[in-house]
């Protein structure tokens, strides 16, 4: 049966969304959580593994320290408070993929507690609390053979351990209600400051295409003044534009099941990349299935509050002020740099102008081009397939009078096909502006014997009728020609 999806203006019309994420980040430690084994991703499967990480019997963990400080740094980052004292605890639940079949985690005793994270949105401040950021270990990975993927299909599934073991931080928000429409965005701007925030940090590489970011998405709707929904829980949504769309997605499905005079249930959802719909997954599981208790293998943790303040102190300057100079620098208005902001181009045009290009040219070309094609491929402007280092080039190239816009474009359109650096590829279409008058003589000639009308006006003192001739030439040389000579050599001639 078909059903009606309403319209996503008609659902926040009608319903309240609140919305949580669950964000975890792996740290880029060298070595795992518990044993000596090394981090290297790409690896080949089942290298990077050891008793301990296997959970087999006799083995016992070593917490990893720098683990524990990167998870401190988020911490204070984010504005939390320091836990004087810490545990871990064992949460129990039995997936192919984890070998303890019991995964080491925090419960009841986190690390870093009751923080917030301020995001901008549309010209306004939200504030996203943090309820806990806590530290665990990855589980490993299952890969499904013979068919699209997923296990349903499958011939056979595989499973890689290297994974399994290496060191989790997950930020956990309290519910962020009072966003309305602006949710999906609100979801989307905390994941981006959020991952901005750790980088800055050094301490996870992030990367969402890799996985060493991953987010899950709470969503439920509920009617005005009424108790907050049933809520459900998007897995592992791996990219920022898929956590919009996996909100608003599920804000629309969710309106049609209460319209229908239906129930949520309250349960996991898998969002798919192609479609941008979700699908379900298990019945959401609470605190007492996993029947958590403290890890007996492990001591608690008591962070010396003289570390923890050397720590904060040692922070880096944070994403929001670093913007706010780099604004003051590029001069920008307020609504020129959200434009930045919302088309995820801050730190490519940052490292554009370290590459030798001007702030304008910079952002010229991501928010202009750059940004076209990852609109209409999907994708986001990172993955469009040019570097800062390429665009500085290219613009470069224009500043020096080598190339025109059209020709760069074209230019351009090489360096993310993969045919090379700007100049190789300028070189090689023979894309350079010709401005040797002596080649132009001829196209020149040829135009103003072309339009006799035009000509005789110029030499009447009419030179704003040049630009026909001008564009006549540009039409000739295949946008080749040097304008200003062409010009040059227009009134020249019929002076």
């Amino acid at each position: 049966m078909t059903v009606t999806l309403p319209p996503y203006e008609d659902v926040v019309a009608r319903y309240e969304p609140v919305i949580g994420l669950e964000t975890h980040v792996e740290l880029g430690t060298k070595t795992k959580m518990f044993c000596g084994c090394p981090i290297d991703f790409g690896g080949q499967p089942n290298t990077r593994i050891c008793p301990v990480c296997l959970g087999l019997p006799g083995s016992l963990p070593v917490a990893n320290r720098a683990a524990i400080e990167a998870t401190i740094r988020i911490g204070l980052a984010l504005n939390c408070t320091i836990a004087t004292w810490s545990r871990f605890a064992r949460k129990n639940y039995f997936y192919p993929d984890m070998p303890k079949n019991y995964q080491i985690s925090q419960y009841d005793e986190p690390l870093c507690v009751d923080g917030w994270l301020d995001v901008e949105v549309e010209g306004s401040v939200v504030r996203v609390e943090i309820e806990r950021v806590h530290l665990e270990e990855d589980t490993g990975k299952t890969l499904h053979v013979g068919g699209s993927g997923r296990i349903h299909g499958a011939t056979e599934s595989l499973v890689d351990y290297n994974r399994a073991g290496i060191p989790l931080v997950e930020i956990v928000t309290k519910p962020v209600p009072g966003t309305g429409a602006l949710a999906p965005i609100v979801a989307r701007a905390y994941v981006s400051e959020l991952r901005d925030v750790i980088r800055s940090l050094g301490v996870s590489d992030v990367r969402m295409e890799q996985g060493s970011l991953r987010c899950d998405v709470n969503t439920s709707l509920s009617l005005p003044g009424e108790e907050w929904g049933t809520r459900t829980e998007t897995k592992n949504v791996n990219s920022l534009r898929s956590v919009e769309r996996a909100v608003r997605t599920e804000m629309i499905r969710q309106a049609s099941v209460l319209d229908a005079g239906g129930k949520i249930k309250q349960e996991t959802r898998h969002f798919s990349e192609e479609t941008g719909d979700t699908r379900p997954g298990r019945s959401k599981e609470t605190a007492t299935d996993y029947r958590y208790f403290p890890e007996p293998d492990l001591v608690p943790l008591a962070p010396d509050p003289a570390w923890v303040s050397s720590l904060k102190e040692s922070l880096p300057e944070l994403p929001r002020v670093h913007r706010k100079r780099l604004q003051a620098d590029w001069g920008l208005s307020d609504l020129d740099m959200q434009s930045v902001l919302n088309a995820g181009a801050v730190e490519l045009i940052e490292e554009t102008v370290a590459a030798g290009a001007s702030p304008e040219g910079a952002r010229k070309w991501w928010l202009g081009e750059l940004a076209r094609r990852a609109n209409e491929a999907g994708i986001e402007l990172v993955e469009v397939g040019a570097t800062p280092a390429q665009v500085a080039e290219l613009q470069r190239l224009v500043d020096e009078g080598k190339l025109n816009d059209k020709l760069a474009r074209a230019v351009l359109e090489g360096v993310i096909a993969g045919e090379g650096s700007p100049t190789e590829i300028m070189t090689a279409r023979g894309l350079g502006v010709v401005s040797d008058t002596g080649a132009l003589t001829a196209a020149v000639d040829e135009a103003i014997a072309a339009n006799p009308d035009v000509a005789a006006k110029i030499r009447e003192g009419k030179v704003a009728a040049a630009g026909v001739l001008v564009g006549a030439v540009m039409k000739a040389t295949r946008g080749q020609a040097d304008a200003k000579t062409v010009r040059d050599l227009i009134i020249s001639r019929l002076s």
